[in-house]
């Protein structure tokens, strides 16, 4: 079976839900790009890298930026060093290709075989970028103004794309894709993550640890929530400092803020929501 009848069922290293791969699955059959988000830390990037692995392809990433611009993505013109090269008289002036540097979306098109490309955060971009696309991505194929060709997908890739929801993303773009809101983990789910991070841990430390992040996840006001890779982060630490889970299991109740919670809250105003409330509940 070649990689484009292949189907994506996850792998050792990552755990994908039911609906995850029915999404992922679906969209290759579309042919449409899948646009998948969800609250950071919830591994849409790393989906992206696990398909790839999966479907034995080559992954290519463009990771965008606020000043990102969808032209970068197919190819960049770089017109003041052929100006500076013909002042200097340079003969290799007369070949305008040699000024013509491949975007992502180049690499991908021109790839002699098939691959992912993952198109990563793109809602930190102008609101126009979306719609700057949307024509390369139905057509898989841009033209190049400056020597007058057309760059064609030898072979078509398989397209994912991230969103944090940091703005809304257009309506005609959306049309064009596939879309996966991958929710946050329950309980159950998450241990078969820690379990892939972590197999030979304690599993008294997990239900103590668990039980504590979905509480810290739970408090009204927090700012930001502690995400799966932060979870992560924090079960590292506390194996390499071999945490007992009576630390935790028994650990003041006056303190509303577990240890090493450095891993787990990232603004100080959730620190100082955390005291509060702790200080509130001895009153």
């Amino acid at each position: 079976m070649n990689n484009q009848q292949q189907k994506f069922s996850g792998t050792d290293q990552y755990i994908a839900t039911d609906n995850l791969r029915l999404a992922v699955n679906a969209a290759r059959t579309l042919q449409k790009p899948l646009l998948v988000k969800g609250e950071p830390g919830t591994g849409k990037t790393l989906l992206a890298e696990q398909v790839a692995k999966s479907l034995g392809m080559k992954l290519i990433t463009w990771h965008i930026k606020s000043t990102t611009k969808a032209q970068q993505g197919l190819y960049e013109y770089d017109a003041v060093s052929r100006l500076r090269d013909s002042q200097l008289g340079d003969s290799k002036v007369y070949d305008i290709g040699h000024y013509i540097k491949p975007g992502k979306l180049w690499e991908a098109f021109t790839s002699d075989e098939r691959c992912v490309l993952l198109i990563d955060e793109i809602d930190k971009a102008d609101i126009e970028f979306p719609n700057d696309l949307l024509h390369e991505l139905d057509r898989m194929a841009f033209y190049v103004y400056e020597t007058g060709e057309t760059i064609s997908a030898r072979q078509r890739p398989v397209v994912i794309i991230t969103s944090n929801n940091e703005k809304e993303l257009p309506d005609a773009f959306l049309r064009r894709c596939f879309f996966h809101y991958i929710e946050f983990p329950d309980e159950a789910t998450m241990r078969q993550i820690i379990d892939v991070h972590f197999p030979n841990i304690r599993e008294g430390l997990v239900s103590e640890a668990l039980q504590i992040f979905f509480k810290l996840r739970d408090v009204p006001g927090l700012k930001k929530p502690p995400s799966t890779s932060e979870l992560i982060d924090w079960l590292s630490l506390l194996m390499a400092d071999d945490m007992p889970e009576d630390v935790l299991r028994k650990r003041d109740p006056k303190s509303a803020i577990p240890p090493l919670y450095g891993a787990l809250i990232k603004n100080e105003q959730d620190v100082q929501l955390l005291e509060r409330l702790a200080f509130m509940s001895r009153r």
